[in-house]
C-alpha cells in the first residue's frame, strides 16, 4: 500500500482572515480558532504579526502557555526595510521574541510595488529579502518566503521576478509561495508561471547548491478571490507541483476573500488523492467551519461547497427517489466524509418521497401507499401557497406530520394573549416598551401571567414563558437564536402577509419553526409557541432515549 502525497495546509484565518470587513477577533478567539484548527490537523497556523498590535503579541505569548497538540504556529513580517541591515531593524525583534520555529516573511516580488511602494532600488530589494531571511535563519528559525504580487510581478518582468526567488533562495528559503495577492490570474496563467517557477528552482538549485544536504525549497500558494477562482487557482497549482497551500477557513480574508480551505481540503484529498489530513480529522471540517462562523459572528453560507447546510440537500421529488435508492445519483461524495449530513427538503416543489425521507429522518415510518402521506403532501402546499416555508422550518414540519399521524401532544393551549405598546421614548431611554399578558391551560389548570419587553413580540414571549416553567422547567433552557421576518406581497402595504422565522436552541440542539400571518405579532407567536412546543419534543424524545 502507497502512501498519499502530502499537501502542507497553511491556514492563515488570523491574520489574513481578520482583514475582512467587519470582523474582529478578540484574543480569546484567535486563541479558540487555533485550538481548533490543530485538532483539524492542520500543520501550519499562522498567528499574526508580532508587534503590528498588542493583541497579536499577546496570543503568541499565551498560546505558549496553552500549546497546541501538532500545529505550528507561525510569525508573519515583511522583509526588512531599506537603508539598514536586517540586525538593525528593530521591526524584526518582536518576531523572534514570538519564540515561533517558523517565520513567514513577505516581500515584494512586482518592480512596480519596489520602486513606487518602498521606494527604492530593485537591487537594494533583492539584498533585503536575502539579508532578512537569512538574520532568521541565523537566529535559529526557519523560514517560509511569501512572494507578494508574485503573478503581476512576473507578467510585468520576469527576469525581476525570478531574480526575486533566487534571493529568497540565497537566504534559505525552505518555501517559496507564490502570492497571487490582487486575485486577478486566472487558473491557466497560475498553472503556466507555476510550471516556469518550478523549472527555475530545478535548475537554479543545480547550479547554486546552498548546502548538498538540504533539499531544494518548494513551492507554495497563496491566492485571493478577487475573480472567483481562487480555489481553482490553487488546484492548478498543485498541479504543477506546488506543496503548500495556503488559506482560510470559509474563505475569509480581504475584499473578496481568500481560498476557502472548507473547499480546497476536500478537492484536494478526496477528489485528487492527496494527504492534507487523516480521515477522522476530515470528518471535522463541517464542524470546524461553522464554530468558526459563530466565532466571529457571521452567519455561515449555507451554499457552501462540502459543508454548506444545503450542500447535500434535496428539494426535487426526482431527486429525493433517486438518492433514496442509491446517493452517487445526486451526491458527489459521501457528506459524512466532511462531517454534513444528506437533508430531504420539504417545500411545495416535495413529492411522496420527500414525505417519506422525511418522515424516516424523525423516527417516523410511513408507508407509500398510506393516504396519510397524500394529505400531508396536500396539507403542506396548502399551506406554502399561504406563505409558510417549511424548508427553512423542519420543525415545524414535523409537529404538522405528527399531528396528521394523530401523535402531536398537547403541551398545553392557548387562552388567549393581550399586549400593549408605549412608544414614549423619553420615558424609556429611546426604546419602546411592552407588557403582554397571557393565559394557557396546562393539564386542565390555567396559568395566567404578564411580563414587558423591549417590543410585543419579547413581551409575549416572556409572558409565555413564565407561563410554562411552572409546569416545564425545561423551558427555561430554551432560548431564541435568530428571528427573520419577510413581507411576503408588498404591494398590500402595512396589510401585507407577514411570515417569520424563529430559531431556537436548547444549549445542544437547534430548530426553526413558521408563522404567517397579516399581523407581524400573531406570526410571531405562532412560530415562537411552535419553537417551545418543539423544545419540549425534544426533551421528551431525550427522555424516552434514556430509559429504555
Amino acid at each position: 500500500m502507497t502512501t498519499a502525497e502530502p499537501i502542507w495546509i497553511y491556514d492563515t484565518t488570523l491574520r489574513d482572515g481578520a482583514q475582512r470587513e467587519g470582523l474582529s477577533l478578540s484574543l480569546e478567539d484567535k486563541l479558540r480558532i487555533a485550538h481548533q484548527l490543530d485538532q483539524m490537523g492542520i500543520p501550519f497556523i499562522e498567528g499574526g504579526w508580532p508587534g503590528a498590535n498588542p493583541k497579536d503579541v499577546q496570543f503568541f505569548w499565551q498560546i505558549k502557555e496553552e500549546p497546541l497538540s501538532q500545529a505550528e504556529i507561525v510569525a508573519f513580517c515583511s522583509t526588512r526595510r531599506p537603508g539598514r541591515t536586517a540586525a538593525e531593524d528593530p521591526m524584526l525583534q518582536p518576531i523572534l521574541s514570538a519564540g515561533t520555529r517558523w517565520v513567514t516573511v513577505f516581500g515584494k516580488s512586482w518592480d512596480l510595488h519596489v520602486v513606487e511602494g518602498l521606494k527604492t532600488t530593485l537591487d537594494e530589494n533583492l539584498e533585503m529579502i536575502r539579508d532578512t531571511l537569512s538574520y532568521f535563519r541565523s537566529q535559529g528559525r526557519r523560514v517560509i518566503y511569501d512572494a507578494e504580487h508574485w503573478f503581476d510581478g512576473y507578467r510585468q518582468n520576469p527576469d525581476y521576478a525570478l531574480e526575486t526567488l533566487g534571493a529568497a533562495i540565497a537566504g534559505g528559503a525552505e518555501w517559496l509561495v507564490l502570492c497571487d495577492t490582487n486575485g486577478g490570474t486566472l487558473p491557466q496563467d497560475v498553472a503556466t508561471i507555476t510550471r516556469a517557477v518550478s523549472k527555475y528552482i530545478v535548475n537554479h538549485w543545480a547550479s547554486h547548491p546552498l548546502d548538498p544536504d538540504r533539499p531544494a525549497p518548494q513551492i507554495g500558494i497563496h491566492t485571493h478571490n478577487d475573480s472567483g477562482t481562487a480555489v481553482a487557482n490553487a488546484l492548478a497549482a498543485v498541479g504543477e507541483g506546488a506543496r503548500m497551500v495556503q488559506g482560510t477557513i470559509n474563505g475569509y480574508g480581504e475584499r473578496c476573500g481568500n481560498a476557502n480551505l472548507c473547499t480546497l481540503i476536500p478537492n484536494l484529498q478526496l477528489k485528487l488523492g492527496y494527504t492534507c489530513v487523516r480521515e477522522e480529522q476530515l470528518a471535522k471540517l463541517t464542524d470546524t467551519s461553522r464554530l468558526i462562523s459563530e466565532i466571529v459572528n457571521l452567519a455561515p453560507d449555507d451554499h457552501a461547497p462540502f459543508v454548506g447546510l444545503s450542500a447535500f440537500a434535496h428539494k426535487g421529488g426526482i431527486h429525493v427517489s433517486a438518492v433514496e435508492r442509491n446517493p452517487l445519483t445526486y451526491e458527489h461524495i459521501r457528506p459524512e466524509q466532511v462531517g454534513n449530513r444528506r437533508r430531504i427538503v420539504i417545500s411545495d416543489q416535495a413529492g411522496l418521497s420527500n414525505v417519506l425521507a422525511k418522515a424516516r429522518s424523525f423516527g417516523i415510518e410511513l408507508e407509500k401507499d398510506d393516504p396519510t402521506c397524500r394529505h400531508i403532501l396536500q396539507h403542506l402546499k396548502t399551506l406554502e401557497n399561504e406563505g409558510y416555508q417549511f424548508e427553512a422550518a423542519e420543525a415545524s414540519f414535523e409537529l404538522l406530520m405528527r399531528e396528521a399521524l394523530g401523535q402531536r401532544q398537547q403541551f398545553f393551549e392557548l387562552q388567549g394573549f393581550q399586549a400593549r405598546c408605549d412608544m414614549a421614548p423619553e420615558m424609556n431611554n429611546g426604546s419602546s416598551y411592552a407588557l403582554a399578558t397571557i393565559k394557557v391551560r396546562i393539564h386542565g389548570k390555567d396559568y395566567l401571567e404578564a411580563a414587558e419587553g423591549n417590543g410585543p413580540v419579547s413581551a409575549l414571549d416572556a409572558a409565555l414563558r413564565k407561563a410554562l416553567v411552572n409546569v416545564y422547567p425545561a423551558i427555561a433552557q430554551f432560548h431564541l437564536t435568530d428571528y427573520k421576518v419577510r413581507i411576503l406581497d408588498g404591494g398590500a402595504g402595512t396589510s401585507a402577509k407577514t411570515r417569520v422565522l424563529v430559531e431556537s436552541s436548547n444549549g445542544h440542539q437547534r430548530w426553526t419553526t413558521v408563522g404567517v400571518s397579516t399581523n407581524i405579532i400573531e406570526a410571531s407567536y405562532q412560530a415562537v409557541v411552535e419553537g417551545l412546543e418543539y423544545g419540549l419534543l425534544l426533551q421528551n424524545q431525550a427522555k424516552a432515549v434514556l430509559s429504555t
